[in-house]
């Protein structure tokens, strides 16, 4: 099942699946029971673009905060649960719009049927998620260790149980911390899997190495014509998951708006500080809402050349700089001007 012939599903106000486009996912990494730091952080991940946002529940105190955290922000909450079905419960009573679970560490099928019960009678989703490293004893034996193939059979037996108690408002998830087996496990399940799936690298490391192993197996796997919505996982302020994840995105043409900030290297011809430059140019146009490409150059040798496949562009010289627009030289502006003639010029950009 390609992204377009997944079944469609309803988290709160937000729509995946079917023609919808792919939503970006994260996580907190406050304690839920402190709600005052959850709804800020929530709200920071907002502003930078999160549609969808999950809370762990480790105690009855999480689960009975969400419903104060979900008067306070804008975008669907989603209960992440493990081990006590009686959370998923409460979660849901008290206003989550999909939880999140494994049914194989909930415990018996009872405990199970009384979660799905109740996201019944509330008439919310639950994602079914399986990691490679929950897989079942007799998944692991009969496969000969974690495989993509046991991934996807243990999620698939997980979605039958469920779809046997009379639900099918699903969500897939199926990770793996190794990019390519969690490719190969999604390019198998996309074969059998008619709802939608959640996609990413689970535990993919720090901001460096997960955006890495995130970017090329997201990359891969969304290209295929797989996924829904995505998490990118890091370990680090989750608003940097929001970054890539749009920028993830906007690659592979998933996503429009925003502008798209490119820069040359740096070399031997370098006279400025073209790296403090850029990054300073890619922070100043983060709020900007402009669809368009901005080069950054580091000199004024082939700036203008390297720059031409850009709207707008600044290349940088010995104290001095141009702004180039399309290719073509508008003017030369002194070294310490260009960031702030940029600004101007974005601001006043006229299509």
């Amino acid at each position: 099942m390609y992204r377009e012939q997944t079944k469609v599903i309803s988290i709160g106000n937000v729509k995946i699946g079917g023609d919808y486009p792919v939503a970006i996912q994260s996580m907190t990494n406050t304690k839920t029971e402190d709600v005052e730091a959850t709804v800020s952080q929530i709200l920071a991940l907002e502003a930078a673009g999160c549609e969808i946002i999950r809370c762990a529940v480790p105690t009855m105190e999480a689960a009975e905060a969400f419903r104060e955290i979900k008067k306070r922000i804008h975008i669907p909450l989603v209960a992440d649960i493990h081990f006590d079905y009686r959370l998923a419960i409460a979660a849901i009573e008290n206003g989550a719009d999909k939880i999140r679970i494994n049914p194989g560490n909930i415990g018996s099928e009872e405990k199970v049927r009384a979660v799905v019960d109740k996201a019944k009678e509330y008439g919310i989703p639950i994602r079914v998620g399986v990691n490679s490293g929950s897989l079942e004893k007799h998944l692991l034996e009969k496969y000969g260790g974690v495989t993509a193939e046991g991934i996807v059979e243990s999620a698939l037996d997980k979605v039958r149980m469920i779809e046997e108690m009379g639900y099918d408002n699903l969500v897939v998830s199926i990770k793996s911390s190794d990019v390519m087996m969690c490719v190969k496990a999604h390019e198998l399940i996309a074969k059998q899997c008619r709802y939608p799936l959640h996609v990413g690298i689970t535990e993919s490391g720090t901001v460096y190495s997960g955006n890495v192993k995130s970017s090329v197996g997201l990359g891969i796997i969304l290209y295929e014509g797989i996924g829904n919505t995505i998490r990118v996982s890091l370990t680090g302020d989750p608003t940097e998951e929001i970054r890539t994840a749009k920028l993830i995105l906007k690659t592979l043409g998933l996503r429009k708006g925003g502008i798209e900030v490119v820069s040359c290297p740096t070399c031997g011809r370098t006279k400025i500080d073209l790296i403090g430059l850029a990054n300073q140019v890619e922070k100043m146009v983060a709020d900007i809402p402009l669809d368009i490409k901005v080069a950054v150059m580091g000199c004024a040798v082939n700036g203008p050349g390297e720059a031409k496949e850009a709207d707008i562009g600044i290349a940088g010289g010995i104290g001095e700089g141009l702004l180039i627009k399309k290719g073509e030289i508008v003017r030369k502006v002194k070294e310490d001007e260009l960031l702030e003639t940029l600004r101007q010029e974005l601001l006043n950009w006229k299509a």
